[in-house]
This record gives structure tokens, sequence and C-alpha cells, in this order.
């Protein structure tokens, strides 16, 4: 794999392109300049990358590096509606929730992932009332404190 099979891959299909496993700014830069239609933030699927920063940690820079052009999806991490509202926060402009509804599907099949959603929508909508956010457009980065080390 290399960018310019990505552009070549881009140039031969119709279909969007989104590219998985994207955790730098600079990648993140590569990928719009190679025509990626997409990014998801994601350090897992490879083992080598799964003991690193977590997807939220990368997550402002891969925003930046794509600087609005295209959309920034993120996955892993994602357990609770705050993770939610956070990764929104930070700029994602969505997120995947794998392991939750995998939890609901093995305990109890459809309904359970029914549930895990439910669940999930009824956290996002309490911390976006805390927060006083009435819309998932207003949540912005101003509602999540920088973290000092």
């Amino acid at each position: 794999m290399s960018w310019d099979f990505v552009k070549r891959l881009k140039d031969t299909m119709k279909m969007k392109l989104v590219i998985k496993g994207i955790v730098t700014r600079e990648d993140a830069e590569l990928a719009v300049q190679h025509g990626a239609d997409g990014l998801v933030v994601s350090n897992h699927g490879g083992r080598g990358e799964e003991t690193l920063r977590s997807t939220i940690e990368c997550l402002p820079e891969v925003v930046q590096g794509c600087a609005g052009k295209i959309p920034v999806l993120i996955d892993g991490g994602i357990r609770r509606g705050t993770d939610i509202f956070k990764a929104l926060a930070l700029g994602a402009n969505s997120v995947g929730i794998g392991r939750p509804y995998n939890w609901g599907l093995a305990a109890f099949g459809q309904p359970g992932v029914e549930a895990v959603l439910a669940i999930l929508r009824r956290e996002v909508e309490g911390i976006m009332r805390q927060a006083g956010t009435t819309s998932i457009e207003n949540i912005t980065r101003a509602y999540v404190a920088e973290r000092w080390r």
C-alpha cells in the first residue's frame, strides 16, 4: 500500500473512498491530497497500533489535517454517550460504536442492539442538556477541557 496506490484506486472507481486507520495530521493531509472522500480515525485492526495513542487523542490533529475538506469518522473507545459528545466536540462528523452494539447483539439479539442504541441516544441527549447544546451542530470544541500533562 502506498499513497500512489490510493490515488490510482480512486481514479479507477466511481464510489466514495474512505480510508480507515489514519491517526496523524500528516497522513490526513496526504489522504486529502490523494483523493480520499473520508477518513476513519482508528487504531485497531493492526496489533502494532493498538498500544499507541487512543483514537480520541488522535482525533483533533486528524481533523486539523483534513481542514474541513472531507468528513472524519472515529471508531474505537466509544462506549457511552459522553464519548460520542466528546468526539463530536473534537471535530468528528460521525462515530462508530462496534463493541456496545456487539454486546447487545450477543446478549439479546436485535432487541439488545436496539436497547444499546436507545441507551446511547439517551446518554447523548442527557449530556447535551447538561452542556446546554440544543443540536448536534452546536457541539463545539469549547465543551472539551484541554488536558494538561
